[in-house]
């Protein structure tokens, strides 16, 4: 698996380096960082521009690469142990379940569970959450309706992010508890509301349609704790 740019390039030096298995750079970097990727004991090779355009596929890449050693999905056997998980249903775009990662890991929650959709590609998660995902569990599970009876069945009450549900601010949660976010666009589909326990939202002192999933789902997060 090849990742690129600075944080997560970083981060990984610095937490995991048992995962890397190559380094390629298209900049000079100072003989600090460079000290540290030669002690990996791993082979360094260096990159044109044109050469690093082509491995980002025109990503900022910022002149910092690592090939590392495939990482998967978590099972869902394994998260339900847990008292908070985050459920994204439908969301397809990486650099939203990117940061809804860094945000959910920072503020307590659990796990993640990817639900409603058929892949999402790792490498561009492992960039996206800067490294978070290999802090946070991520599971994917691709009927959601199943996977609120399973969580319910684990002990957990659902908890629907709708436009009007019940205050966040005036509500007292559970132990264990499971928040589930759709779409910017479409929102979540009406059977899957039904079939969770309550509805919730984040009551806005100002009108306005909507806040971006990323930045409701960390003030949700925030909240619920």
């Amino acid at each position: 698996m090849i990742i690129y740019g600075k944080q997560v390039f970083l981060y990984i030096l610095e937490k995991y380096p048992s995962l890397v298995e190559e380094v390629y750079l298209a900049k000079e970097v100072d003989k600090k960082l460079f000290s540290k990727i030669t002690g990996l004991g791993k082979p360094v090779v260096r990159l044109d521009t044109k050469k690093a355009q082509a491995m980002a596929r025109g990503g900022n890449h910022q002149g910092m690469f690592l090939k590392i050693s495939e990482i998967g999905f978590a099972s869902f056997h394994d998260v339900k142990k847990g008292d908070f998980v985050v459920v994204l249903q439908g969301i397809t775009d990486v650099g939203n379940i990117g940061a809804i990662i860094r945000s959910a890991y920072a503020l307590g929650a659990d796990a993640i569970i990817v639900s409603g959709v058929k892949t999402v590609p790792m490498e561009a998660l492992v960039r996206t959450s800067s490294g978070a995902i290999f802090d946070m569990p991520v599971v994917l599970f691709h009927d959601t309706a199943t996977l609120i009876n399973e969580l319910k069945q684990a002990g957990f009450t659902t908890y629907a992010a709708t436009m009007d549900g019940e205050d966040v601010r005036n509500m007292t949660f559970p132990e264990k508890k499971a928040l589930v976010m759709g779409s910017e666009g479409e929102g979540l589909p009406a059977r899957i509301v039904q079939k969770c326990d309550r509805k919730i939202a984040i009551k806005m002192e100002r009108e306005f349609d909507s806040l971006n999933v990323s930045v409701a789902t960390a003030i949700l997060c925030d909240r619920m704790r």
